[in-house]
């Protein structure tokens, strides 16, 4: 049976014209393929379902919060099946937990464990199109679980792999550009990048796929790419594995994130276990850290810690470090909210020198100022003030040729 998994996303449902518009996609695989479509909620409909749940309460309860949000996906996949029906494409739409996806058993951030493909199998006996509901599942206690913001991508390589099938994001952009085309007019669109340059982009801030599903993608090796439901003749972009002629490019794109805060303890004890007493609390607290800084005073006691949070964290942060400063003993706790993230991102990293040296005096020729810097293999990143973040991603994209 020859299969493709496509996945579209809300603007691509968003309306009555746009699902006419996909289902003409689904329509022209159809008469090669057996199609898995994975759906995302219409456009804007997850925000309003999570804004009259807080018209009830500020904190529902999660089964309950996670029944409700996940419902949106399911209106996509029924009225999508209804009309390619009506256009004699033979479809079915099915619930999570009628495959089953299985997934953890926490609300609102379940991660997906298993794709029950036997029922998919089954279906396609009477179906030429099966439509999924992406961004939910059901765990060993029978209840619907979401899996947090972007989980339709997740949902949609999660198919994918359990099928050994190709799968296809259908988006409203013709794929991975270099760095956000809307910030620098000429950026290019990505024809190949690699898994590990496209997980880099998508954790450092470009939005076209969600992190989860590139790293899925890549411990399957399923095969991935972004096309536009706009333009679908568009070539898109392909996510591959590494290969010499990725390398070829030392830097293949800039991502950003305008969506950061740090925060900075002062005169730590400088001292074996004392990292733990900071990160073991924010990890508690469903904090994810970033960027992590630290400077030591000359006669080693001190020392001057600073990391980065998603700028939403900072606040619950700051009251958990607070809470813990007698066990952790630093003497001042200072915060930022108007810092951003610029990261240079390449596999060529790894094989061509000067990168660094290139980033260093494009932003000191401008007078940027850098805050902190991290390094891997493939990544560089800096925290700068976020006034500079245009000017800086304008200036590194030409300074790396990018727009060549």
């Amino acid at each position: 049976m020859k299969l493709k998994v496509l996945k579209f996303g809300g603007t691509s449902v968003g309306s009555k014209e746009a699902i006419i518009r996909s289902a003409s996609i689904i329509s022209k695989w159809s008469k090669k393929y057996k199609v898995v479509a994975v759906l995302s909620a219409m456009s804007g409909e997850t925000d309003r379902l999570i804004n009259l749940t807080k018209l009830f309460s500020k904190n529902p309860n999660p089964y309950d919060y996670d029944n409700a949000i996940s419902s949106g996906e399911n209106v996509s996949c029924s009225l999508m099946s209804i009309y390619l029906n009506s256009i004699k494409i033979k479809s079915k739409s099915l619930m999570s937990w009628q495959i089953p996806i299985f997934t953890s058993d926490e609300h609102m951030k379940s991660r997906i464990l298993k794709v029950d493909k036997n029922k998919i199998f089954k279906e396609f006996n009477n179906s030429d199109v099966l439509l999924i509901p992406g961004f939910q599942g059901i765990n060993s206690k029978n209840e619907i679980t979401t899996l947090g913001r972007g989980g339709s991508d997740t949902s949609a390589v999660a198919v994918a792999a359990s099928l050994d099938a190709e799968c296809i994001i259908y988006t409203d952009v013709e794929g991975v550009f270099t760095t956000d085309p809307n910030l620098v007019k000429n950026a290019k669109k990505i024809s190949q990048i690699s898994y590990e340059e496209m997980l880099e982009l998508a954790s450092q801030g470009a939005k076209v796929l969600q992190t989860r599903s590139v790293e899925l993608a890549m411990r399957k090796k399923t095969k991935l790419s972004v096309r536009s439901s706009i333009k679908p003749n568009s070539s898109g972009t392909v996510v591959t594995e590494e290969n010499s002629k990725l390398e070829n490019n030392t830097v293949s794109g800039i991502a950003y994130s305008k969506d950061e805060a740090k925060i900075t303890l002062s005169r730590v004890l400088d001292k074996p276990g004392v990292s733990s007493k900071i990160f073991s609390p924010l990890a508690k607290g469903n904090i994810n850290v970033d960027m992590i800084l630290q400077n030591v005073s000359q006669d080693g006691k001190y020392a001057n810690l600073s990391f980065t949070l998603p700028r939403n964290d900072l606040e619950k942060a700051l009251k958990i470090l607070k809470k813990e400063k007698s066990k952790i003993g630093y003497k001042r706790i200072n915060s930022s909210n108007n810092i951003s993230k610029i990261s240079v991102i390449g596999v060529g990293m790894r094989s061509h020198a000067g990168v660094a040296q290139t980033l260093f005096e494009t932003l000191g020729k401008n007078k940027i100022n850098i805050q902190v810097i991290t390094t891997s293999e493939i990544k560089i990143s800096i925290l700068i003030d976020e006034k500079f973040t245009d000017l800086a991603v304008q200036k590194l994209h030409k300074a790396y040729k990018l727009h060549i």
